[in-house]
């Protein structure tokens, strides 16, 4: 029996009925359209499905999509104003900090949640904050300057 849910995803009203065993991540993908959100591992352990849900970092597979209910989500798709790109995004290009895509809406949702918290992390600090996130394409080092960087901008230095 399908549970109707209103929640806000990105700053804008949102409603969808789902099943009450339903993920996050397939609400997203499945009733919203929001296909951003990856699909890794299903069990949480590869960070591809990251949203930050009420300013903390979750991983969506391991939500229930009820649980949104009267909550704040934010996804990827939330990130860029229109066409200009947030920091985290121009400089994960300008770095070369992505190349297959799959963990890259994960890394960056992860980062956002990082300077949100802390605006002028160390390098340790930042490979711990992404540590629940996985590449395999690209290494971490571009990764880890990428986000080093969209901090200096964020922070007007």
């Amino acid at each position: 029996m399908a549970v109707l849910v209103s929640t806000t995803v990105n700053g804008d009203r949102a409603e969808f009925a789902c099943d009450p065993a339903e993920t996050l991540l397939d609400v997203l993908r499945n009733r919203l359209g929001l296909t951003g959100v990856k699909e890794g591992c299903g069990t949480g352990d590869c960070g591809s499905c990251s949203v930050i849900l009420d300013g903390r970092l979750v991983c969506s597979c391991l939500v229930l999509g009820i649980e949104a209910e009267g909550r704040k989500v934010e996804t990827v798709e939330g990130l860029a104003d229109g066409a200009d790109l947030h920091p985290l995004q121009t400089k994960f290009i300008e770095h070369a900090a992505l190349q297959c895509g799959v963990c890259t809406p994960g890394f960056l949702m992860a980062a956002k949640a990082l300077l949100e918290k802390n605006p002028d992390p160390s390098e340790e600090e930042i490979r711990f904050g992404l540590a629940g996130n996985l590449c395999r394409c690209t290494g971490y080092d571009k990764i880890v300057r990428a986000v080093q960087d969209a901090a200096k901008v964020m922070r007007g230095a």
